[in-house]
Formats: C-alpha cells, structure tokens, sequence
C-alpha cells in the first residue's frame, strides 16, 4: 500500500493545480465584459485544443492495445460522437430556461444564467476529462515514479487553463469568488478520485479498452460544449476579435503546457 502513497500525492498535485486557473478570478473587475468574451473564447479554445490535438490522438493509442489500427480509430470515432450524443442529451435534460419564470426576468439576468450554465457544464466537461488523466498519472507512477513525476507536472501546467475556463464565467454570473473556487476544486479533486476508483475499476470489472473510448468521448463532449455554448455567448458579450484573441490564446497556452507532457 507504501508504493501507492506518492502516486496518489503526484495525481492530486495535478489535479489540485486547476485551482490555480480558479484563482485568476480574484484579478479580474465581475463587470468586465470584455474580460469574459475573451475569457469565454479562451475555455473554448482550450477545450477545442485539448479535444482535437490530445485527447483524440490518445484515445486510438489506448486502444491499439487492444484492436487494429482501424478498429483502433473506428471506435474513437464512435466515441467521439457517442460523446457529442451525451453532451446533446444533456442539453436537452438541463435546457437554458430552468425555471418555470425565466422568460419573465430580464434579459440581463438571463444571460447571466446562461453564463453560469456555461461554467457548470464547463465543470462536468473538465472532470470527465480529468478522470483517465488521474488514471493515466496513477499508474504511470506507481510503475516508474522517475517518469510520474514530469506527466504529473505536465497535466498541472495544461490544468491551470482549465480552472480559468470553469472560473470565469461562474465568478461573472453570480459574483462569488468562493463559488468559482469551489467548482475548480471539486474539478481538480475529481483527478486523483478518478484515478483510484479508475484503477479499482480496472483491476475488477470495467475493461481497460474503455479508458480509450472514454478519452475519445469526453474530447466529443468538449467540442460541443464550446461550438454550442461558450463560442455563441463569448460574441454575446463582445466583439468578434474579443473571441478570436481569447480562442488563440486559449489555444496557444494548452498548447504550451502540451509541449511538455
């Protein structure tokens, strides 16, 4: 059980540095609305980047060690819109207009709902990628903990962006830097949680090939999340060169971080 006890530090060293990104709230003005257009066009830039150049690259070298090649990427595929599927079911379970009075608020407070839907759906993205990253940092280390330590480092840096993309908008829709903390937390936590009930499912009942259509469906879940929410309501509260310099930025931080994992 010894050799398990600086895995598990390394895995919640990396899933807890999402908070760093939930602390950048504290530095921007609530009523900033060029801020949040950016910064709505930064968590979709994130997401689109990890999703397409990450996790859909991961998941078909997951799966190779179990299928064919073109098994391999078939079922990322499928994956892939298996996870646009459940993001779609989940708009239609947790649609925009919530309670039975919301179109007869204004449209401010609407918008600012919206926002904060944003950033809850933000957050459920954001944890269902962090569990196979807590798998992936969990056990790598607890079999060369030379070779855990710079992944566990890696995830942190490209974690910092993601705590950015689940803040923001829920720190603009309600005002409490508590809360926008709070939901980065329970985001970071949910890595090394993930990664030990990952591995015990691993070792018991669930297949280890699913890890790789999980990865795949989680990068499906992330791009629809940012064409469907993020991108429509960072030209709400902007200019089209807001979101682009918040997509690009976005973008180039994750890719960054991505260099060195």
């Amino acid at each position: 059980m010894n050799a398990y006890v600086l895995p598990l530090i390394l895995t919640l060293f990396a899933g807890m540095s999402t908070l760093i990104g939930g602390f950048v709230t504290f530095f921007i003005k609530r009523n900033n609305l060029k801020a949040l257009s950016v910064g709505l066009g930064f968590s979709a830039g994130v997401m689109i980047y990890v999703s397409l150049c990450e996790l859909l690259d991961e998941a078909p070298v997951l799966l190779n060690a179990y299928y064919g090649e073109i098994t391999s990427k078939a079922l990322t595929f499928g994956g892939f819109f298996l996870g646009i599927l459940i993001a779609v079911l989940i708009d239609f379970f947790i649609p925009d207009h919530i309670e039975s009075d919301f179109l007869n608020q204004s449209a401010k407070i609407q918008q600012r709902r919206r926002v904060q839907r944003a950033g809850f759906i933000t957050a459920i993205a954001v944890s269902l990628h962090n569990f196979p990253e807590g798998i992936a940092t969990f056990l790598v280390s607890s079999q060369d903990l030379m070779l855990g330590v710079p992944v566990a480092i890696a995830i942190a840096i490209h974690n910092i962006p993601e705590g950015i993309a689940i803040a923001l908008p829920i720190f603009h829709s309600t005002g409490k830097k508590r809360l926008a903390i709070l939901y980065t937390f329970l985001s970071g936590i949910s890595e090394p949680i993930g990664g030990l009930i990952g591995v015990v499912l691993l070792k018991t009942i669930m297949p280890a090939q699913c890890v790789g259509i999980m990865t795949a469906a989680v990068a499906g879940i992330m791009v629809y999340l940012s064409f469907d929410t993020l991108l429509p309501l960072a030209r709400e509260y902007g200019e089209n060169h807001h979101v682009i310099i918040g997509i690009i930025s976005g973008m180039l931080i994750m890719g960054v971080g991505l260099i060195f994992l």
